[in-house]
């Protein structure tokens, strides 16, 4: 099997370096043998330094490449014969690289990719045409780095029936959110600190608005369901409007504030959400803590499962890509690309049932409390707990914790204070379901 990498990054070195230390030992577990032939990569000198990788590895000779130099080469390596997977590593889900993932297909070539956007925002035709062109999509470390989700859901779960599929997804948000729990600190001072660690992207707008995390698990909605689900369904929301308050508020109620990913099927539809939770400090997600991911399946007969592990990372992501290498290079005649697909229906968040905590920033006026809970009420909720008013010269803030209702009902009740007094809600409240 002679492998090919477009793309040597943090990523794609990664794969490289591991494919060059063990040699030997993938070959034996493969049953055959594994030859990285070829690398491109714009900046080769940079990556071999860094890699430590020969540069004669590299397409042009070692020389920087102009784009053109690079499509160039990337069409050259499609072309060859002798090229039997390729390993897409560049990112990102713009023409260009849906373009390439297709081309790769349409050669015969298998695909092994990290690519999670891609997967999730357009996955569907590569899926399509490479079950025609007879090649394996190996996508491992598209969903949660190092945790082998994706060979769990499709192999070893074949003889069960997911129920629920949730968890940490976002090792930047998890990240950010245990500084700010543990640390005390803000939410701006966490993120630089955790881009200053490597955590977090010098733009982290996909991480701190839930897309990355809404990425992963439309794909494991796929697996899991067989339903496809776009973006817009999930509706995300990030972590980048949580503050100090909200986690003071979640310490009253014995919870931590998580970025949770959460699919659930009912009564043959299916829920989904992406969005930051008070998860019980007696749930297991509640103790996942800085860059970590966890995924928690709930299956009809084999009950709950939780995997960990590092969700990023170069090394510990590069460790799926070459583990898909040896797979496909094992029993590549015996793959299937085909995902089962299903009935189920796609039933928004507003559905959910589920006990909320709901952060209420108000004037502060007399009163208010009671107007809140009052309109609540009106909407058959039950309240839980309200929490103590913290009041400033500017404004109040309270909580109110409720008992198992639906989105709905609360937006209903929201609306309704704001039809009775206007003026009193400075900002849409936080609505955060309570994880049990």
């Amino acid at each position: 099997m002679n492998i090919a990498i477009f793309g040597c990054g943090t990523v794609g070195g990664g794969v490289a370096r591991i494919l060059t230390d063990m040699g030997d030992l993938l070959n034996e577990r493969a049953r055959g043998d594994i030859h990285l032939k070829k690398i491109v990569e714009l900046t080769p000198k940079t990556a071999s330094e860094r890699f430590n990788l020969p540069l004669s590895l590299f397409a042009g000779g070692g020389k920087d490449l102009t784009k053109e130099e690079a499509q160039k080469y990337i069409d050259e390596v499609i072309g060859d014969k002798n090229i039997d997977l390729i390993v897409e590593t560049i990112g990102g889900s713009n023409d260009f690289v849906f373009e390439t993932a297709l081309k790769i297909c349409r050669a015969g070539k298998h695909l092994v990719t990290a690519n999670k956007a891609l997967l999730a925002l357009r996955g569907k035709k590569i899926f399509e045409v490479a079950e025609e062109h007879n090649v394996s999509i190996g996508f491992e470390a598209a969903v949660c780095g190092a945790i082998p989700i994706i060979k769990t859901i499709r192999e070893s779960f074949t003889g069960d029936s997911i129920d629920s599929v949730s968890g940490i997804m976002n090792g930047t948000s998890n990240y950010i959110l245990t500084m700010m729990q543990n640390e005390k600190m803000d939410f701006n001072d966490a993120l630089k600190m955790a881009q200053q660690g490597g955590y977090a992207e010098a733009d982290p707008t996909l991480d701190i608005n839930g897309f990355d995390a809404s990425h992963k698990l439309i794909i494991l909605i796929k697996l899991a369901f067989g339903i496809d689900i776009t973006l817009e369904q999930l509706s995300p929301i990030g972590v980048k409007d949580i503050e100090k308050e909200d986690i003071d508020f979640a310490e009253e109620i014995s919870c931590k504030i998580k970025l949770i990913c959460f699919g659930k099927k009912i009564d043959g539809k299916i829920y989904a959400t992406v969005r930051p939770m008070m998860v019980k400090n007696d749930n297991f997600l509640s103790g996942v803590n800085g860059a970590t991911n966890a995924v928690r399946l709930v299956n009809k007969y084999g009950g709950r499962h939780i995997l960990v592990g590092a969700g990023a990372g170069s090394l510990e992501t590069a460790s799926s890509i070459v583990a898909d290498i040896v797979f496909i290079a094992r029993y590549n005649n015996k793959l299937s690309n085909c995902i089962s697909k299903s009935q189920f229906s796609f039933i928004d968040a507003g559905h959910f049932v589920f006990p909320y905590l709901i952060i209420f920033k108000t004037v502060d006026i007399p009163g208010i409390t009671g107007l809140v809970t009052t309109s609540i009420g009106n909407q058959q909720i039950n309240i839980d707990t309200v929490s103590h008013n913290r009041h400033t010269k500017e404004y109040a803030v309270f909580s109110i914790a409720t008992t198992p209702c639906t989105l709905r009902q609360i937006e209903s009740a929201i609306a309704e204070i704001r039809k009775t007094r206007p003026d009193v809600l400075l900002g849409d409240p936080k609505i955060m379901p309570i994880l049990y």
